[in-house]
């Protein structure tokens, strides 16, 4: 019989639970209790949802991660499911179609949280992806309400009165405003929020926050009784995360960037959701040829790329200079395949902004994302064919492309080994080893230290 969900009677009441049941038949017809998993998340890219995971691993949570939503009924007796789909730039309707999707195969697994991730950046439009990504969430869970909390204090990305911050700046005078295609030009993200939900948006202001308990719980509740369902969380230091993750951890639905999701699983122990010695797991090595694939426009990305380069050929691929993806994958795996016999190479569709603003009027905005994902995913194909067993891929729409394209819906997924970085192998015999990683993240040495680490891993 499917598993049953004990919810709440008071659906729209502040309460604290140690546990939320779940019941299971067994042959007998008698209710066995079941309290696994208690966690799952909903990733809008592979980037994002693979550093989840791999937080939660190092945490000593036995964590899951799949691509396909169909995949999740597979699983076995795991702690934490991840979801990753590229959703985080598709047409809303897209974007709201495939969480449900997501979400219904973990709540359909009696999963006693759903967590939404997304940047910390908070990227996205007026249409969407975060406000109806959430309003499916909040339907399908029936969370009373639901935080937001996409800070990470440890990388000066934070906010207060509302407004985000990387580091001094406000997003809207970052770097972060030149986004190809989700350019923060708003730090305020209550308004931000607002214009993509019919849902009220309201803030979890810093005085409750830093005070935390009663006096966070009475701000939810007083805001709740005027109406307001959604709540942006003003998170300045690590403490605030403390306090945040102590509030929302037994609500159906939170959402937020990685970074919170560290404070849960000392909270679970807590309430006796994680029992025995925490989960260990390491990677199997992984040799083989190795390439960069990169298509993230982020400084970073091109700051990682020019060190590559010191020690590694690159091959930069400029749209506005190809005469189609397939003329681009031809001349790209010309120059390349020699060049993998005696080492790794890099290929890119990276650019700077004045060269993105370049394809872009020549293809359109999402013409152009199109046209470089498609090179990208079309090159991973032909690598792999050729016995390229060690990807490093830049970028989370890029990312997305490369594991869709080599049709993959499941990963091991390696300990946390820094932001915006994860580390994974698949399955088999003919073990493909991955580094997906953030555009905007991780050191300026990151792509040499990733395909070494791949045949060696810690």
């Amino acid at each position: 019989m499917p598993r049953k969900i004990i919810r709440h009677p008071f659906p729209n009441k502040i309460f604290d639970i140690s546990c939320i049941v779940y019941l299971k038949r067994n042959r007998d017809g008698r209710a066995d209790m079941m309290g696994k998993p208690v966690f799952g998340v909903v990733a809008d890219d592979l980037t994002g949802g693979m550093e989840t995971a791999a937080m939660l691993v190092a945490h000593g949570v036995d964590c899951a991660f799949v691509t396909d939503p169909e995949a999740v009924d597979t699983i076995g007796d795991v702690d934490a499911i991840v979801v990753a789909q590229k959703t985080r730039v598709i047409p809303a309707a897209q974007a709201v179609a495939r969480t449900e999707r997501a979400a219904r195969a973990l709540l359909a697994r009696a999963t006693r949280q759903i967590f939404f991730k997304y940047c910390a950046t908070f990227d996205s439009t007026d249409d969407g992806n975060i406000g109806p990504v959430a309003d499916i969430l909040m339907a399908t869970t029936g969370a009373p309400y639901a935080a937001f909390c996409p800070a990470s204090p440890a990388l000066k990305r934070t906010v207060y009165n509302g407004h985000l911050f990387l580091g001094s700046q406000l997003i809207s005078e970052s770097p972060k405003r030149h986004d190809p295609l989700t350019p923060m030009t708003d730090p305020d993200l209550v308004r931000v929020l607002q214009r993509q939900t019919k849902t009220r948006v309201g803030l979890l202001a810093h005085p409750a926050v830093s005070e935390g308990g009663t006096t966070l719980r009475l701000a939810v509740a007083d805001q709740a009784a005027e109406g307001i369902r959604y709540f942006i969380t003003d998170t300045i230091y690590d403490r605030d995360l403390d306090a945040i993750a102590e509030l929302t951890c037994d609500w159906p639905l939170m959402t937020g960037n990685a970074t919170i999701v560290q404070h849960y699983p000392a909270l679970w122990r807590q309430r006796g959701l994680l029992t025995g010695e925490p989960h260990t797991r390491s990677l199997q090595p992984v040799s083989g040829k190795g390439v960069v694939l990169s298509g993230s426009c982020a400084e970073r990305t091109l700051e990682q790329l020019a060190d590559f380069e010191r020690s590694h050929p690159v091959l930069r691929i400029d749209l506005t200079d190809i005469d189609s993806a397939e003329s681009a994958v031809d001349a790209a795996l010309r120059w390349a395949l020699p060049k993998l016999e005696t080492g790794p190479v890099g290929l890119s569709t990276s650019a700077a902004p004045e060269a993105v603003a370049a394809a872009q009027a020549r293809y359109g905005r999402d013409g152009a994302a199109a046209l470089g994902e498609k090179i990208v995913g079309d090159l991973a194909v032909a690598f792999h064919g050729a016995g390229v067993r060690r990807f490093v891929v830049a970028g989370g729409e890029t990312s997305g492309s490369v594991v869709e394209r080599l049709g993959i819906r499941g990963l091991n997924v390696g300990p946390y080994g820094g932001p915006g970085v994860g580390t994974a192998t698949t399955n088999g015999d003919d073990p493909v080893a991955f580094c997906l990683k953030s555009g905007k993240l991780g050191p300026v040495d990151l792509f040499t230290r990733a395909l070494a680490s791949m045949k060696n891993p810690e």
